[in-house]
Parts: structure tokens; sequence; C-alpha cells
């Protein structure tokens, strides 16, 4: 039987086509790339919802719930929204007041949570013209977000900067009862300096750290400005998933989401993987 590897796309993010030109902008835009790219082989869609004027993040819960309601009309497929918006913030209730009210509505499966902070800053050239930032997570909003999962009933997707999110979404997830098995994904760069660079190195690493520290749960390699390809041989023997797409693409890339998710199915099926469709996801997790 082949072995079952996830496969997400990231169609957007929050960089705007000076970026990234071929990004979807708008729910209709969304809406139709997620069909092509769930038809292509990606069973997690994943999206930020942006105002449609001036393409930055808005964190609209209507345009979420617009885009959600109106992929998972023509296909199956895990949808999320990064919910979200800028500045963030210490307080809890406002940064998951999108991702609750969508509970709310009964449309949302997984939602954003990760657990850490870390420095935000460019290895070279910086494209948004200062030093950098801090990208800012404290404990005590961990901890509430947390528990407003387990509540709402989301599943937690971590995105994981440095190593020690893992330790620190791990802690969470037992601290915190009710909480639905988080989804870890690393988020390795050439551009950035958080985490790892993208290397099989860097994945043997955390694939070991995912071991002793949250054994069995599943996890998936990402990042930004970031080609995941040749790394799919290496998450596969690994046991890992795998995601794709324009926000995590180099910047300026050429190619659309729809044909990042079409090199991965075929990486993966080369190397030894056969994509998974929601269903078998959602069985998974269960």
């Amino acid at each position: 039987m082949s072995n079952k590897v996830w496969l997400e796309v990231a169609m957007n993010g929050a960089w705007t086509r000076a970026l990234q030109p071929n990004i979807p902008v708008t729910a209709e835009e969304i809406i139709r790339e997620g069909i092509d790219c769930s038809n292509a082989g990606a069973a997690i869609l994943h999206a930020h919802s942006l105002d449609p004027n001036t393409g930055k993040q808005n964190a609209d819960v209507d345009i979420c719930q617009a885009f959600i309601e109106g992929i998972r009309e023509q296909v199956d497929a895990i949808v999320y929204p990064s919910s979200v918006a800028m500045p963030m913030g210490d307080d809890a209730q406002v940064r998951n007041r999108t991702t609750n009210e969508l509970c709310r509505r009964g449309v949302l499966e997984w939602g954003i949570l990760d657990p850490g902070s870390c420095n935000f800053a460019m290895k070279g050239v910086n494209l948004f013209g200062n030093d950098g930032d801090v990208y800012s997570n404290p404990p005590g909003v961990l901890r509430a977000s947390a528990e407003m999962a387990a509540e709402y009933g989301w599943r937690p997707s971590y995105a994981c900067y440095e190593p020690g999110f893992v330790r620190e979404g791990a802690k969470l997830y037992k601290a915190v009862e009710g909480m639905q098995t988080p989804v870890y994904r690393f988020m390795l760069s050439d551009g950035f300096t958080f985490c790892f660079p993208p290397r099989e190195w860097a994945i043997e690493a955390l694939a070991k750290l995912m071991a002793e520290e949250a054994p069995g749960a599943p996890w998936m390699v990402a990042g930004l400005d970031i080609n995941t390809i040749p790394l799919i041989p290496k998450i596969v023997e690994l046991g890992g998933h795998v995601r794709v797409g324009l926000e995590d693409a180099p910047f300026q890339s050429s190619k659309t989401n729809v044909q990042w998710v079409e090199e991965a199915v075929k990486a993966i099926r080369a190397a030894g993987g056969e994509p998974a469709t929601a269903a078998e996801i959602r069985d998974s997790l269960s």
C-alpha cells in the first residue's frame, strides 16, 4: 500500500502582489485557485483573507467564510485561513476573534496557533525596509489560545519557526485537556534567519525532536522564501508531509499555485508516496 502523504498548498500569504504577482487576492480568486489545487492533488488548502483593494491581510471573517464555503461546495478539502491581522497584540480574545467566530458559524476545521516567538528578519537585503520584527506569542496568549482551540473544537496548525516551538507546542497539548492533536509545520528558509535552512539534515534533526517531544504526531515541512520540492524524498522517507504554494515559494515566483502542487505530486509519487485525500487525513487524525 502506498505511503499516504498530506499535501498542503498555501495560496497567498500576506506578501501582496509586489512580492508574489501570481497570488489570489479576492475570495472569488481564492475559491477558483483552491478548487484547481484540490483537483491537482492538494487536500489541505490555506489562504489569508486580503483586502480586495489593497491586497493587505485583514482577517475579515466574512471573506474567510466565503472562500472556505465556496471551495468546499465544489471539492472535499480541509480549508483553513490565517485569521490574525497585524499588529496582533497580547489579547488572546482579539487574536482569535476571527477563528472563534468561524467556529461559531460551523465552518472551521483547522486554525492557526504558533507556539512561540522569534525574530523575523532576512539574511540579505530586507525586502520590508527595516531590520526585521519580532513575531510575538507570549506564553499566556498561547495557553489562552490553546484553551479556545479546545473549547471551540478547531485543530491547531503549529507553524514552528524555531525548534523550541515544537517543545512548547508539545507542552501545550499535554497541558490543555480536550485540545485536538496539533499538526506541526517546520518553517525553514533560505531568505529568513529563523530556524534552519532547507536542508535534509535540518529535517532529520526536527524529525528526531518530534519523536522525542510529540511521538506519533503529524508533521510537515514548509517555510518562507523556500523551494520545498528538492526536500520531498527525505520528507517522505521520514514519514512527514509537504506544503507548497505562493506563501512559501521564493519571492517573485513565476509558477502558479497549481504548478507548485503538480510538481509536488510528481515528487511525492517518485519518492514512493501517494497524496492523501482530505477524508484520509481526517481518518488518520480521528
